[in-house]
């Protein structure tokens, strides 16, 4: 009997420790399953040789793995958002480099702009005038070599063509003044041409300029002589002193804005773009 009670005691004590080490075995698994959480793969290792408490080391290894998960959601943000800032960051570096790409265009096409000349508007509008002129210019030459009276214009009173055309002040150094008014304005139509505002030659501008400065000299004393010496004024010969002055004006002020800069190319018909 004693000899019973003594083996079930011994009996007792050696399911004891073994229970204490399975017990042992169990917390190393379940450190080891915390080892899986913090992301450590030989965690997750030690939790599957876990002996005795398989389905608690597998419990762990489950946990190590969810815990690895975790640490994957919580990583994934975190890179996300350093992948948005690196694919912002090259957006951000692309756009600068964009701006700097294209403002080297955008100071050379200000510099363009602002090497131009005379406008289109300008250009025409001296060449019409010119040709204008020409035509008075070649109606007056050919009244005066044929002594023909002007149209439209009397002959008595303060407005009498036939007394300016004919006065001796009709003369300048023996040349027709209708003459001199026909070669002017022959220069005028050649100056005042397309090709010669966009002419990148300087003379050709000085020579425009210098051109109405004589033009519009000649026109005052042509008025003065009308008004103080012949005492009447010709309507024809006053549209071509209206012309001279117009022209004069634009080509001063072409001067002044522009200053002896090639104009700015223009075409009768615009050429189609494209779509």
């Amino acid at each position: 009997m004693t000899a019973s009670k003594s083996s079930r005691a011994r009996n007792a004590r050696i399911g004891a420790q073994a229970a204490a080490r399975n017990a042992a075995k169990g917390g190393t698994t379940v450190k080891t399953g915390s080892a899986a959480r913090s992301g450590s793969a030989t965690g997750s290792g030690g939790a599957t040789g876990s002996g005795g408490a398989a389905a608690r080391g597998g419990a762990a290894a489950s946990g190590g793995a969810t815990g690895n998960g975790g640490a994957g959601r919580n990583s994934g943000p975190g890179t996300a958002t350093r992948d948005r800032n690196g694919r912002d960051q090259v957006r951000t570096g692309a756009a600068r480099n964009g701006a700097a790409a294209r403002t080297p265009r955008a100071a050379e096409v200000t510099d363009e702009v602002a090497e131009r000349g005379p406008a289109p508007w300008l250009q025409i509008t001296t060449l019409v005038l010119a040709l204008a002129g020409l035509g008075v210019s070649i109606y007056l030459t050919i009244a005066h070599f044929t002594e023909s009276s002007l149209a439209g214009c009397s002959e008595s009173g303060l407005v009498n063509c036939t007394k300016v055309t004919t006065s001796p002040e009709s003369y300048v150094f023996g040349i027709p003044v209708a003459v001199l008014g026909l070669a002017f304005f022959v220069f005028a139509v050649a100056i005042m041409s397309p090709w010669a505002w966009q002419s990148a030659r300087r003379e050709i501008h000085l020579a425009r300029l210098a051109s109405m400065v004589v033009g519009i000299g000649f026109v005052l004393y042509l008025i003065y002589a009308e008004l103080f010496t012949i005492g009447s004024i010709c309507l024809y010969c006053t549209s071509v002193h209206a012309i001279t002055f117009v022209l004069f004006v634009l080509t001063a002020f072409a001067a002044a804005a522009w200053g002896l800069k090639p104009g700015v190319p223009w075409k009768l018909i615009p050429s189609r773009q494209s779509d």
